[in-house]
């Protein structure tokens, strides 16, 4: 088992619009071959944006939210902020 995990997810910012209401988030680890490499993923408003258990992130209303990208073993996190906007 690999220690030191460290991860990242891009884009680290977003913005959503009507037009373009969907991100799909992409998380990478450090170091790449770390052995357990589940996720969680968290909106801290979800009547913003939600996001779905693969980093599917979805425009609701406009506003903003910080999506947490955490580690299933270690919680190791990360965050993106998105802004939905018309």
């Amino acid at each position: 088992m690999k220690n030191n995990v460290s991860i990242s997810t891009t884009p680290a910012i977003q913005t959503l619009t009507a037009a373009a209401p969907t991100v799909q988030l992409v998380t990478a680890f450090t170091p790449s071959d770390s052995t357990d490499q589940r996720l969680t993923y968290v909106s801290s408003d979800p009547t913003k944006a939600t996001v779905s258990a693969t980093g599917l992130v979805t425009r609701v209303a406009n506003g903003t939210t910080t999506i947490t990208v955490t580690t299933v073993k270690g919680a190791k996190t990360y965050t993106v902020a998105i802004t939905c906007t018309a």
